[in-house]
């Protein structure tokens, strides 16, 4: 059992590297130390299409992740 949510814990891992990687930019010319003004820095756009998709699917493999992860920590101290 152990050995096994192990496993699908690195798989896991690797499919939520992919899945954030694979997330589109929220605004490709967005710079911290840009000057051009700080309103667009806190703005915030409803995500539609595959941006929400990616953003639920990636906070769904993250819920799993952790569960998992969770469980391995009670079963190793046992």
């Amino acid at each position: 059992m152990y050995q096994l949510l192990l496993t699908a814990l690195l798989v896991l891992s690797v499919i939520i590297v992919i899945a954030i990687f694979m997330q589109p930019q929220k605004n490709p010319s967005s710079n911290v130390f840009d000057s051009s003004g700080s309103e667009a820095l806190f703005e915030r756009t409803k995500a539609r299409g595959f941006e929400a998709f990616m953003q639920r699917f990636t906070a769904v493999l993250v819920f799993f992740w952790l569960l998992i992860a969770l469980l391995l920590a009670i079963l190793s101290s046992r």
